[in-house]
């Protein structure tokens, strides 16, 4: 199973690409990568969104994800700041329902307590579960790319317990 995870934002979105192969010897979650797609302030939101847009696309279609796994919007003080970041994950939607990729949403404390143990996790206490789960050397930067990896984390995880869950 191949999932590219998103992590929505109106300056920064970051994505990451995780692989189970479960029917290997010895199955393991593999990152094929991560980054983020970085949105100019001097750019009116339209034009953020067209680039979050096309280049998702290219993402998606370079990776050929199973699934997409995106973040549930989560309450916020700043109603603006709620809209813009709804029109993001618009746009990341619209990009899978294109590619014809079914998506998958989790809500920030699932995610944070099915990588970490802990609903309430800090930043960095996700970066760093996600670099032991995923071996690599170092915490994966920008934080947007970590998060990104731990919501496709999170989908293999939920998706494997239920695949267990429905044997029995």
């Amino acid at each position: 199973m191949r999932v590219f995870g998103i992590d929505c934002g109106t300056e920064s979105t970051g994505y990451g690409i995780v692989e189970w192969n479960d029917m290997a010897s010895n199955p393991q979650l593999v990152s094929l990568g991560a980054g983020a797609i970085r949105m100019s302030k001097k750019d009116a939101l339209p034009q953020r969104l067209a680039h979050v847009y096309c280049r998702l696309i290219e993402l998606l279609e370079a990776h050929q994800p199973d699934i997409v796994a995106v973040e549930e919007v989560f309450y916020s003080v700043n109603a603006k700041s709620a809209l813009k970041l709804g029109h993001v994950r618009g746009v990341a939607l619209l990009a899978a329902a294109t590619a014809r990729i079914p998506h998958a949403e989790y809500a920030p404390l699932k995610i944070k307590s099915t990588v970490t143990g802990y609903g309430l996790a800090q930043k960095q206490q996700v970066q760093f579960m996600v670099a032991r789960l995923l071996n690599l050397s170092c915490p994966p930067e920008p934080a947007d790319a970590a998060d990104a990896l731990a919501i496709a984390i999170c989908h293999i995880h939920h998706s494997q317990t239920a695949a267990l869950q429905s044997a029995h």
